[in-house]
């Protein structure tokens, strides 16, 4: 968690994910943002209209998930983006990547997770292609899509995607849990041991 505070404070996000994916800038297989263009100039501009044409797209009560190709070298979301999407009443923004401008983004007070900050925009290196369509998350030790209205549940101690599938039988379990670690946690400051009490509430 990088904002509002990093790895600090209460913030809490929660909602649907509204996916954006990033692909490698010479990437000639994904779609492209519409328009014709030459030049640096032109190509910038391109980018900069196609993604924030997508962030116009985002629901009330969304999280956006960005996923950006690796390596991860410039930031692909900013302060700009980050305005647009707390006017639209964004739950907050997950980042498989980089971020940059994080001042505007605690200035906002906007709940953003990310990798890493970066300092200078991803247009060199990757542009945005889709949004709405299942992205993988970038690991090497772990199989796991992020599709469109999957839950996107996060705090500071990280990111969980929940497919929505599951949401329901989840939130018929997550009650129970959470009553089971009230009464150990009041009991274990009464005095009584862990294992007693894991042993009374757990099994």
């Amino acid at each position: 968690m990088y904002s509002p505070q990093f790895q600090s404070g209460a913030a809490r996000i929660a909602g649907p994910a509204f996916t954006v994916k990033f692909v490698p800038k010479d990437d000639i297989i994904h779609p492209k943002p519409a328009g014709h263009y030459s030049g640096l100039r032109a190509l910038l501009q391109e980018i900069a209209h196609s993604f924030s044409s997508q962030i116009d797209q985002v629901p009330k009560d969304s999280v956006i998930f960005i996923s950006q190709p690796r390596p991860h070298i410039n930031a692909v979301f900013g302060g700009l983006m980050a305005l647009r999407a707390h006017k639209l009443g964004t739950a907050g923004v997950v980042i498989d990547g980089r971020l940059r401008d994080l001042q505007d983004h605690r200035a906002l007070g906007l709940p953003v997770f990310a990798r890493a900050v970066g300092t200078t925009a991803g247009g060199a290196v990757c542009r945005p292609s889709e949004v709405n369509v299942p992205i993988r998350f970038s690991s090497e030790i772990q199989e796991a899509w992020i599709r469109p209205g999957d839950f996107i549940i996060a705090d500071l101690n990280g990111v969980v995607s929940l497919p929505k599938e599951l949401a329901e039988p989840v939130l018929d379990i997550i009650p129970r849990i959470v009553e089971a670690d009230r009464k150990c946690a009041d009991s274990i400051e009464q005095g009584r041991s862990v294992e007693e009490v894991f042993k009374e509430f757990r099994t």
